[in-house]
């Protein structure tokens, strides 16, 4: 590239700005997309850390117009951002998108709709917006090559598509979002100790609330004049630049979402699918089983795996664990997690008893695919199950009554009948373009504050420390 040229970024941000209307069945999945995510953060709302994120949001920045999803309160459009993105992402249970091998729409969902409540006059626009948002994000992602990367995390690039999003929104000019997608890419959270940490059990998770509020401040900056790298995607060993620009319109990346029925990392589905099926067609209780080896990719050895995590977020990248928790006490037991089954015996033994190796045929198919091969041994018998497509996926997919059937196991105990009913209708008349209702429910306080104790101290046997090093060591050796 030489000085002068038109760079990648200006071009994602041409193409943003030059976008007038997204087609129906693009605007058709940001709607399941939008009540994905709501009903994430109805799972979510309840943990610590999203009461911490709710309660911080207030400290840092204060009071404004945008609501706090379910508290009754308000913050900034950072601040609301940042507390929403937070609770959405908690559970694990927000959506993803195979190609960027993460999850854009915690970030960029709460973002425009917070931005929405400071901003009303763009409501017909939103749906739009996120989709746009969805496209730049992925793309970015997708375009680093996601088996070389050292982590994958979502903070990386998430908050580049809430920029793109929100300054469609806006109509802010090319150049402004142009120089946000630079801002927020090079200031993004680096995630640093996801390489090494043995600790996968903390509230940082992927950085996604961060990505969600830089992003936001990328694009105040852009708009104010402030400049950044802007070539930053003009690295060809970085980024492929057939996957940022190459039919950009011609296809929505917002189509390939996928959905989540298990409040745990994505790549562990296919192995709970798995467990599950055979779970019933030759039913298997819990007791029976004696010993369970999952056969997965290399990167699912990169999870923690703890046997005896001893937090949710823990437990939400443990194979083992999450597992059990499945074989144990069924698929509802996931949606989302509670925090009784950290000490779960039942669930502990079982953990204990399960073995994760790799195929060489199902690391292939990473990140394409996200495979598994469930083989569980009984006194009777040895039984094998593989499940190429995890529940959700675009090919697999979720339909709009599944995650209504999410939502009514996630709102079991926590919203009322009224309160489940008003979103119900809010998400009819969301699939018609209408936001609106949707915003009035998220506004209004419906799910109750809890007193958040202090973290329980984190501890590891030292096997669980000598798997997670293991792994990372021959997944991804130059990263240690």
């Amino acid at each position: 590239m030489e000085f002068g040229d038109v760079t990648l970024a200006e071009q994602i941000a041409e193409f943003v700005c030059g976008t007038a209307d997204v087609p129906e069945a693009a605007t058709n999945m940001t709607a399941k997309a939008i009540f994905d995510v709501v009903t994430a953060s109805v799972a979510g709302y309840e943990t610590a850390s999203a009461g911490a994120a709710r309660n911080a949001a207030e400290t840092v920045w204060g009071l404004g117009s945008a609501a706090i999803w379910f508290s009754g309160k308000t913050s900034t459009i950072s601040g609301a951002s940042f507390s929403n993105a937070a609770c959405a992402s908690s559970q694990d249970l927000d959506d993803g998108h195979r190609a960027a091998a993460g999850h854009p729409g915690a970030a960029i969902i709460p973002a425009v709709l917070a931005t929405l409540d400071r901003y009303p006059e763009h409501a017909s626009r939103a749906l739009a917006a996120i989709a746009l948002g969805y496209e730049v994000a992925v793309r970015i992602s997708a375009a680093r090559g996601v088996t070389t990367v050292a982590t994958t995390d979502s903070g990386l690039w998430c908050g580049q598509g809430v920029a793109a999003a929100v300054g469609w929104l806006r109509q802010f000019s090319s150049r402004q979002i142009a120089e946000a997608i630079a801002i927020a890419g090079t200031t993004a959270p680096s995630q640093a100790a996801t390489p090494y940490t043995r600790i996968m059990g903390n509230n940082v998770k992927e950085g996604i609330p961060w990505a969600t509020a830089n992003g936001l401040l990328a694009l105040e900056l852009a708009h104010e004049g402030f400049s950044g790298p802007i070539d930053l995607l003009d690295r060809a060993e970085r980024f492929d630049r057939n996957t940022l620009v190459s039919g950009l319109g011609a296809s929505w990346q917002i189509e390939g979402t996928y959905f989540k029925p298990y409040g745990c990392c994505r790549w562990i589905h296919a192995a709970i699918d798995a467990l599950l099926q055979i779970q019933a067609d030759h039913q298997i209780a819990a007791d029976d089983i004696h010993s369970l080896e999952v056969e997965t990719f290399a990167r699912a050895l990169s999870l923690n795996n703890e046997t005896r995590p001893a937090t949710l977020e823990g437990a939400q990248y443990s194979v083992p664990f999450s597992v059990a928790v499945a074989a144990v006490h069924g698929p509802s037991a996931l949606l989302p997690l509670k925090e009784e089954y950290l000490n779960d015996r039942q669930v502990i033994t079982l953990a204990e008893r399960v073995h994760v190796s790799v195929d060489r045929e199902l690391d292939a198919m990473f990140s394409a695919a996200v495979p598994a091969r469930v083989r569980i041994t009984t006194a009777a018998a040895t039984l094998t199950q593989e499940v190429l497509l995890p529940k959700g996926e675009p090919s697999n997919p979720m339909g709009w009554e599944d995650i209504d059937a999410k939502l009514t196991t996630v709102a079991a105990g926590r919203l009322d009948a009224d309160t489940l009913g008003r979103l119900r209708k809010a998400v009819a008349a969301l699939k018609g373009g209408e936001i609106e209702p949707l915003q009035s429910v998220l506004a209004r306080q419906s799910l109750p504050e809890r007193n958040y104790s202090a973290p329980t101290k984190h501890v590891t046997s030292d096997d669980d420390h000598a798997l997670s090093e293991a792994c990372w060591r021959s997944v991804i050796p130059s990263v240690i």
